[in-house]
Order: structure tokens, then C-alpha cells, then sequence
């Protein structure tokens, strides 16, 4: 049986490792979820912050911003994988009803180490994302988007949803 650290680096989308957070999170609280949906859009940013993703409380979708997203891919590739692991833990965790933003760090950094061990860079990032992204923000519960945006719908995301044939 292939290791957290060896499927995630095997991950080729963000719906496989969205696999790797689903089976992490069932395999350290033993609950899961299925029917979420990824959007990505561009939630902005400026030189000194960015917001990572949100999780519109009592929906079925995340949303990532691509601009970090695309910052990373461009100048830090290495912690793509980690850092979409990191954002989609989070928030998978949101959707499962950790609300609070200080609990939700914790648990993040909890389940990462106990998947990934301590030194992984999963790891670190849950320990302190600000040395490795310093521009990532975590918005509070009451944050709302200050602009309209466009959600592109990521197809496939959970591959766990169950379609029915009528």
C-alpha cells in the first residue's frame, strides 16, 4: 500500500489529490463526505496578501483563488501539490463542519502530520504557511468576496459523488 507522500506525489489534479485529503481525513476521524465541487476564479490579491480558497458555509463547493495559484506554479513549483493539499484540507474540513478558523489550522496540521510525518513539507506548510507563502491570508468566517468573480468549475473533482440514472 502506496504511502500519503507517495500518492501525493504521484497526484496528477486537483481531483486526485482531493482523494489523498477525503482518504487522510477518514483515516484519522474516520468521517467523510461526498458531492463537493472545486471552482477556481480569481479572487485577486495585491503585493502584500491573498486569500487561498473559501467555503461558503452550507454549500457544496470550495472555491480556490488562482492567483496564488499561478504565483506558485511560476515561482515555488514544488509546493504546488503541498499547498493544494494544505488549501483543499482545510476547507474539506469546513465542509464538514469545523467552522472556526484557529481549530480548522490545527486539526490541518494534526491530520498532516500524522499522514506525513513531521519534517514533510505538508507538514511544515500546516505548521506555518507564512514561511513558505507568506502572502496567504485565512479569511474570517464573515469575509465576503468585495467583487464579482467568475467560478471555472473544475469537472471530475469528487469522484465519490454518486450519479443516478433516470
Amino acid at each position: 500500500m502506496k504511502t500519503f507522500s507517495e500518492r501525493l506525489g504521484e497526484a496528477e489534479s486537483f481531483a486526485d489529490i482531493f482523494e489523498v485529503v477525503k482518504e487522510g481525513v477518514r483515516k484519522v476521524f474516520n468521517i467523510g463526505r461526498a458531492g463537493l465541487t472545486l471552482g477556481l476564479a480569481e479572487l485577486g490579491g495585491d503585493k502584500n496578501f491573498w486569500i487561498g480558497a473559501f467555503y461558503p458555509v452550507g454549500s457544496n463547493i470550495i472555491i480556490v483563488n488562482k492567483t496564488p495559484l499561478r504565483s506558485i506554479f511560476r515561482d515555488k513549483p514544488e509546493l504546488f501539490k503541498p499547498y493544494a493539499f494544505h488549501v483543499l484540507l482545510h476547507e474539506y474540513l469546513h465542509s464538514l463542519g469545523f467552522l472556526d478558523e484557529i481549530s480548522t489550522r490545527e486539526l490541518v496540521y494534526q491530520i498532516s502530520r500524522e499522514l506525513f510525518g513531521e519534517d514533510h513539507i505538508v507538514t511544515k506548510i500546516a505548521r506555518n504557511i507564512e514561511k513558505y507563502l507568506p502572502k496567504v491570508i485565512y479569511p474570517s468566517l464573515d469575509w465576503k468576496v468585495d467583487r464579482e468573480f467568475q467560478i471555472e468549475v473544475v469537472k471530475d473533482f469528487d469522484r465519490s459523488n454518486i450519479e443516478y440514472i433516470m
